[in-house]
């Protein structure tokens, strides 16, 4: 099972996201005016998802393809109960477990894109 979310902001213009067997399961408007930074806007459209499909690879690229590269937004999620995967624009990164060294890959990336260090801490 793949189990993650999207911020409906983090799309580029004009981007589509149209995969066979995903489900959006929830959709939640938050205000994150005390803690966004930069370019992000104050309220986010947070969209959780989920999928039985055994390959997330299609999920990945597309995500690299419609994620912004402004702004510093990623799109992350989990396949199973082992892998966690984080994308961002052009770029999918895989771990497993907070000790993975490619954990620490994934947010030096995200730091070097913009992302706030508060926004790197997914829960493994």
């Amino acid at each position: 099972m793949i189990t993650g979310c999207v911020i409906g902001e983090s799309l580029k213009s004009g981007a589509v996201l149209e995969l066979t067997g995903l489900r959006v399961c929830r959709v939640t408007r938050m205000d994150l005016s005390a803690t966004a930074r930069g370019s992000q806007p104050p309220v986010w459209t947070v969209l959780e998802f989920e999928s039985d499909a055994e390959d997330d690879a299609p999920l990945a690229e597309a995500l690299a393809d419609a994620l912004s590269a402004e702004g510093g937004w990623y799109a992350d999620y989990r396949v199973g109960d082992e892998e966690r995967v984080v994308v961002f624009s052009g770029r999918v990164f895989r771990y497993s477990g907070a000790d993975d060294p490619r954990r620490a890959e994934a947010v030096a990336h995200g730091v070097s894109v913009g992302v706030p260090a508060h926004q790197l801490d997914w829960k493994d």
